[in-house]
């Protein structure tokens, strides 16, 4: 993975970094855990403002937090007193199509030269460049729970800090079966397009829904009930990652995380393979 150039007093966003952030020290996690968040905004009154504030305001607890411009982040960066929730554009060397993806970012203030050497408490694939806000924005909450809850385990336990990182919530994959998947029709490969197809492979709970009832199942905190995060090129491209993450309704969760690169064989979508992986428990 790579993040472009980030110059700190450009104007544009989201950001993009260059170089693999570093993972927090147990020192740094103490540190965020004593901190102000600062929310970074887009300028204007965009979608994503929009849609960061709900969420925050309904799902975030670890830490007091306020919302800040980028400007406001160019003089507090250096500060351990504040970390910072933030939008950067990020690449992969491997990924000939140049597709580029919006991660959403927990960082802790530290004094240092580069935007990346500033510790990394989690960052999570949101959507790709470029595709419309709304597509991610009913997700957010989820999002945001799960990345706290994150940050709550490493606090209590540092020596999990960097721990193969997303792919280490896989622990989790046996305890699937006994949850039910929502699922976008849209968010699915063709190939188990169907609640038919699927069911030829994967034997227990799956669903497929609107988008108003992972809304729901979200909001509610539904027991036992995984939604499905698929980031992805928008459209038929032939080229690029999916990402494919699922997370717990009511406990804010990662039970399954999974990439892969999209050609002709694997589409972009959650694939046969995926639900093999999970059913094989």
């Amino acid at each position: 993975m790579r993040y472009r150039l980030f110059l700190l007093l450009l104007l544009s966003f989201p950001f993009t970094l260059t170089g693999q952030a570093p993972f927090p020290t147990a020192d740094e996690i103490k540190q965020f855990k004593g901190s102000k968040t600062c929310v970074v905004l887009e300028d204007g009154n965009t979608v994503y403002n929009t849609y960061i504030k709900q969420a925050m305001g309904k799902y975030w607890t670890i830490t007091p937090f306020e919302y800040v411009k980028l400007s406001d982040f160019a003089l507090r960066r250096s500060d351990p007193a504040y970390s910072f929730i933030m939008l950067t554009e990020t690449n992969f060397e491997s990924d000939k199509s140049n597709s580029v993806f919006n991660f959403i970012n927990l960082l802790q203030g530290k004094k240092v030269d580069k935007i990346g050497e500033m510790p990394e408490i989690c960052a999570v694939p949101l959507s790709f460049a470029g595709e419309d806000d709304m597509e991610y924005g009913y997700k957010l909450g989820a999002i945001l729970s799960f990345m706290q809850k994150h940050a709550q385990m490493i606090f209590e336990d540092p020596s999990l800090t960097g721990r193969r990182y997303l792919k280490y919530y896989n622990k989790n994959v046996p305890k699937v079966m006994s949850r039910t998947i929502l699922v976008k029709q849209e968010d699915l490969s063709p190939a188990i397009g169907s609640i038919e197809k699927i069911s030829a492979i994967y034997r227990y709970s799956i669903k497929i829904v609107p988008e108003e009832a992972i809304v729901k199942a979200i909001e509610e905190k539904t027991p036992n009930t995984l939604i499905l995060h698929k980031v992805g090129p928008v459209g038929d491209k032939n080229g690029g990652f999916c990402f494919k993450m699922l997370i717990g309704t009511d406990d804010s969760e990662m039970y399954y995380y999974n990439q892969h690169k999209i050609d002709y064989v694997n589409p972009n979508g959650l694939l046969p393979a995926d639900l093999r992986r999970l059913a094989r428990f």
